[in-house]
């Protein structure tokens, strides 16, 4: 019986296709690690090629040495007096070995420099990429898969960058050094040595092939692993209070059973690359050993570009070549293997930073103003309280428009996904000042009306203007910076609470962010924390209750003092003795400003202008408390008790 697909974290479908890293991969890598350090670059370049051609030219200092001390044996000299004549090749040798150590010692400080630095600079262009991404992405992808981004893929690049690729350069400059100085002694020996190559060769690309494949598929299933793990561990009272140990047990074996077989496979065929070629090296060693003799033997001719003849000192230093070049080439296989893993990493780290960033092509800027007694609006640096739209036109002249807060959705149409619509031909008005209100059933779409406020997705029909402006003429973040959200979800910061209340306005003084905690109904539980407002956070909050991490976050969208409000069910957490005195904070806070408020609790919106029905993403009552209830329609059933939102 065959096994199921393994799934993805979760048990959410099966998993996507294979990634097959691309041609373009490695030269992207060479030409960002060339702009990092264009210095650097050559010197480290320079140390590796030295130092391996140094080591392929032994051979020539021996087979010198033989020559001298067979013609001075030959000549009837002594050792003692043959021994002047190889001092100095002795010598220089020495020396170009000293000198490799310097080089050497140079070139693995340079390149634990560039590879730390090169990582760095990765880590930031990523982050800095991630920053610009649309919402939609971070909905799409898992983040645990995103965070091994930046732990086990940028492994594996320095992996690649600092060993690997210097391996490979210097075992593949010996491999050709040595490869001509073998067709400059002997032409013959060398062809015996090339049919054990292309031996090598086929060896390494049926088995090589197969671990480069594997490796890509482990580095994938590692990051599918990272994010079922980290999912888990977001999830575990949930996976807890549901029992679900042994179906996340059983889901977290299948995707470790994968990751198994993947990095099994992987491993195996590079584990047994190296042997095979080594004894494959080892034959051909001994095969040019008994032909090297044959050829002493018979006396054959020697084809050579140097025109020696066919000898003892050709033969001893062409068997160490032999031995110098096969090794090289089993270090080239062996470090191709970790060049495949190093790419597939690489791969993914490019992925991400691929990613098409979130489009901005608004020209409309959000500005400080001050308001002449003849209406002049005028730009400036200090915060006044009032805001303007700074609106450039072709011509090159500026106007301004104040920001009142005006918001309007008109025939709106949008679907997450194509064929898939949430909102139909949904018409929203916000007057200056105005609170307005969405109730519905989960999924009606209350949420998904105001991420087209804030432009987190882009409707696919309709408009949406903000003061008479459509919002695809203002700039993201200018918009975003007019419109303070409280969400359902609170998320805290690592941080003190007064980082953290900071955070919606980082120019705030710490008296301005306890004043916001007040108006938020914050200050008083966060008096009685152990250090006050410097108390530190970690864990998004996890010392705090679910109702003071939301006080929190109230605080935090009262210090922006932003002309607009979006609550998502800002008070859902909260119990009822605390929501009053939060009500009456937010009240305070809601005054003269326009406010999109989504509640499942009526009694958070019975004072709203507007109150909007959704169900199955249309708009089928709007109008005030009593008037809704004067018409005993649907909010009337749920202002009874007839039937609960949900």
């Amino acid at each position: 019986m065959s096994k199921p697909p393994v799934k993805g974290p979760g048990g959410r479908g099966p998993m996507g296709p294979r990634p097959k890293v691309k041609k373009e991969t490695l030269p992207r890598v060479l030409k960002l690690l060339y702009q990092f350090y264009p210095r650097l670059i050559p010197v480290v370049v320079f140390c590796i090629v030295f130092a391996a051609v140094v080591n392929a030219i032994p051979s020539i200092f021996t087979q010198k040495v033989l020559a001298v001390i067979v013609e001075s044996l030959d000549n009837g000299a002594t050792w003692a007096e043959a021994f002047p004549k190889i001092m100095p090749l002795i010598g220089i040798l020495i020396g170009l070995y000293v000198l490799t150590i310097i080089l050497i010692t140079v070139q693995t400080q340079l390149m634990a420099y560039i590879t730390q630095g090169f990582l760095s600079k990765m880590r930031c262009k990523m982050f800095d990429g991630m920053q610009n991404l649309p919402i939609k992405y971070f909905d799409t992808h898992k983040h645990g898969d995103i965070m091994s981004h930046y732990t086990n893929d940028i492994d594996t690049l320095r992996q690649l960058i600092s060993q690997s690729l210097p391996s490979l350069l210097q075992a593949g400059i010996v491999v050709v050094t040595v490869l001509f100085i073998m067709l400059y002694y002997s032409v013959l020996m060398t062809l015996v040595v090339l049919l054990g190559v292309v031996a090598m060769f086929f060896v390494s690309k049926k088995i090589g092939g197969g671990s480069a494949k594997y490796f890509v598929r482990q580095q994938q299933a590692v990051g599918r692993t990272e994010g079922f793990i980290q999912e888990m561990m977001n999830g575990q009272r949930v996976v807890k209070v549901f029992c679900h140990e042994d179906e996340a047990q059983e889901d977290f074996d299948a995707l470790n059973d994968q990751l198994f077989h993947d990095s099994f496979r992987a491993n195996a065929f590079a584990n047994s690359l190296g042997p095979i070629i080594m004894n494959i090296g080892n034959v051909l060693y001994v095969a040019c050993a008994m032909i090297g003799g044959l050829f002493l033997v018979a006396n054959v001719p020697n084809i050579s570009l140097s025109g020696l003849k066919f000898s003892i000192d050709i033969v001893v230093p062409f068997l160490n070549m032999t031995k110098q070049f096969t090794g090289n080439v089993n270090q080239v296989s062996q470090q191709i293997n970790h060049i495949a893993m190093g790419l597939a990493g690489a791969e993914r780290l490019f992925e991400l930073m691929d990613a098409e960033p979130e489009v901005d092509d608004g020209y409309v800027t959000l500005v400080n103003a001050t308001v002449a007694e003849d209406g002049t609006i005028t730009e400036c640096a200090e915060h006044t309280g009032t805001w303007a739209w700074k609106h450039p036109h072709e011509d090159g002249t500026l106007t301004y428009t104040l920001l009142k807060g005006d918001v309007r959705l008109t025939e709106v149409d949008f679907a997450y996904e194509e064929g898939k619509p949430v909102l139909h031909d949904v018409s929203v008005y916000a007057e200056p000042g105005q609170k307005v209100a969405f109730v519905g059933s989960t999924g009606a779409g209350k949420t998904t009306i105001t991420n087209l406020i804030n432009r987190f997705y882009d409707i696919a029909d309709g408009k949406v203007r903000y003061d008479g402006i459509n919002i695809n003429k203002i700039k993201k973040a200018d918009l975003r910076r007019s419109l303070g959200i409280v969400l359902q979800d609170t998320n805290l910061f690592t941080g003190t609470v007064m980082d953290n209340i900071r955070y919606g306005n980082l120019d705030a003084t710490d008296e301005q962010c306890r004043q916001a905690a007040k108006l938020a109904g914050a200050d008083d539980f966060i008096t009685r924390l152990p250090k006050g407002y410097d108390t530190l956070l970690t864990n998004n909050g996890a010392n705090l209750s679910q109702g003071q991490r939301q006080l929190i976050a109230i605080a935090r969208a009262a210090v922006a003092d932003p002309p607009c409000l979006i609550l998502d069910e800002a008070t859902s957490s909260i119990d009822t003795r605390t929501e009053a005195i939060v009500q009456r904070g937010m009240d305070k806070l809601m005054e003269g400003r326009t406010v999109f408020v989504i509640a499942h609790r009526l009694s958070t919106i019975m004072d709203s202008d507007v109150i909007m029905v959704l169900e199955k993403g249309r708009i089928i009552e709007r109008g005030s408390h009593e008037s809704l209830l004067a018409e005993k329609g649907t909010y009337y059933q749920l202002y009874t008790g007839a039937f609960e939102l949900e």
